[in-house]
């Protein structure tokens, strides 16, 4: 895991591409779900009536009034945030470049799950850090597993991790986790990185809070995403993290690509502002759970016994997990 080769990824790419492969290897959302008339109206409205201003250039960190709604967003799931501590990204893919550029030189060590996002590892792999992987079971990742490997190797760098509807196992860090993971990092003073795309799509159980909920330190950097929820062709995201931290990301995206675009920014604004987004996300919630009780209904009927699947309690994944000495590559090839 401490390289994934370019091949391997260059393939899972074409295979996901191929008109005759229905692909369930990626985390895509279902087109038809995408708001599209009320996004057509939007982009009128804004051009219409604000056309100069959405086309122009803005402050490197995103439009203010968007950041001010993605922190009254945040603080009602529980994470209190100020304008100031939150970052606009070009989705939460550049959130995972750019801490990584923070953080990381050559040989650096990053803690992720195994298994874990494929994206991540593309995104870290240009700064040539070494991973150590912690297991995962049905409530998340490992802690003491966790604890243990941070032992083994002081000073590293961040922790990595998916804790909602993880991608691509579909599994829930559980609450005792999230907080025992908050003390770990706490006592070895080492960041943690939240990615957290697939968090508003839950389909049953008691809402989780977030990692960055138990924060009292500023070490834990939180990633959101409007890719699962509006559309990802919009490419935005958002970090969440102390000013400091958010102004040394700040810095490395104007760095990157001065900004976010102004008029998907400015979009997404006035579709929070005049749509009810809530309704919406219920309503691509709805139909991902059917879609998932179908998938897992077929699986069982379809395959083996011997071959066990995961029943995510949200998100776009589930796992399957095949019996000693099956070959996936030989089989995915095939």
């Amino acid at each position: 895991m401490s390289r994934v080769k370019p091949s391997a990824i260059r393939e899972l790419l074409r295979l996901g591409a191929d008109p005759n492969v229905i692909s369930f290897g990626g985390g895509y959302p279902d087109a038809s779900l995408f708001p599209i008339a009320g996004l057509d109206e939007v982009f009128r409205k804004t051009l219409a009536e604000n056309g100069q201003e959405a086309l122009q250039y803005t402050v490197s960190n995103g439009m203010p009034l968007l950041r001010r709604q993605i922190a009254e967003r945040m603080t009602r799931d529980g994470v209190p945030c100020t304008t100031d501590e939150v970052l606009i990204l070009q989705g939460g893919q550049q959130g995972l470049d750019l801490v990584a550029k923070m953080l990381v030189d050559k040989d650096d060590i990053i803690v992720v799950e195994d298994p874990t996002f494929l994206g991540a590892l593309i995104a870290f792999n240009p700064c040539e850090p070494r991973y150590v992987t912690v297991g995962m079971d049905e409530d998340g990742m490992d802690i003491e597993a966790l604890d243990a490997a941070l032992k083994a190797n002081p000073g590293t760098k961040f922790i990595y991790t998916v804790p909602d509807f993880h991608n691509p196992t579909g599994v829930t860090m559980s609450l005792e986790r999230r907080k025992r993971l908050v003390e770990i990092a706490n006592a070895c003073d080492i960041i943690i990185l939240e990615d957290s795309p697939y968090r508003e799509i839950r389909f049953e159980g008691e809402r989780i809070p977030p990692i960055k909920s138990f924060d009292t330190e500023g070490r834990v950097i939180y990633l959101g995403s409007f890719s699962k929820i509006l559309a990802p062709g919009l490419r935005l995201g958002w970090a969440v993290a102390s000013t400091d931290l958010i102004e040394q990301l700040g810095l490395l995206k104007l760095a990157a690509d001065t900004q976010t675009s102004t008029l998907n920014m400015a979009v997404a604004s006035r579709f929070l502002a005049d749509y009810d987004i809530d309704a919406h996300i219920a309503t691509i919630r709805s139909a991902y759970r059917h879609k998932k009780n179908l998938m897992l209904e077929t699986i069982r009927q379809s395959f083996p016994q011997e071959i066990a699947c995961t029943d995510a309690s949200g998100g776009l994944f589930t796992w399957l997990t095949f019996p000693e000495g099956f070959d996936a590559a030989a089989f995915m090839l095939d």
